[in-house]
């Protein structure tokens, strides 16, 4: 079975001055906007996203959904898994570059033990399709457990 989704991408103008779009087929993205602007300039995101806050959005659904059918294969049903994915854009020799990501795990699980959870959050870290795709670059875990 091959699952493919696409967003497609239509820009305008210079890389510095330009701007652009993004579509889906499900209209999640509805010509929902972006720039170099929006990269660099507008921390708080109101005029639109940039691309590290799509990784981001894609590396922590991805992980919590790992995580939770991780959980619920160790026989347990989670309460609450929140995931924060933080992408960190520097400065390196050839411009810029994602330099890594850091995954804030906070999570409830009835009945499960903090040791089992920090267990199997690192095995969907490790495991989760997106943290594969990103494993060029240094992906670190922080977790919560609360009881």
């Amino acid at each position: 079975m091959s699952i493919k989704r696409n967003v497609t991408a239509v820009w305008t103008g210079t890389g510095l001055e330009g701007k652009g779009t993004l579509k889906s087929a499900n209209n999640f993205f509805n010509e929902t906007p972006y720039s170099s602007k929006n990269r660099f300039q507008n921390e708080d995101g109101i005029l639109g996203t940039n691309p590290e806050e799509l990784i981001a959005a894609a590396h922590s659904g991805c992980f919590a959904m790992a995580l939770s059918f991780a959980i619920t294969e160790a026989g347990f049903t989670p309460d609450e898994l929140k995931v924060t994915a933080t992408v960190t854009l520097d400065k390196v020799e050839s411009g810029y570059g994602i330099t890594g990501i850091t995954l804030q795990l906070q999570g409830k699980v009835t009945g499960l033990s903090e040791e089992k959870f920090k267990e199997l959050a690192e095995g969907a870290k490790t495991g989760c399709p997106v943290s594969k795709a990103l494993s060029a670059i240094p992906i670190t875990l922080e977790t919560t457990f609360v009881s």
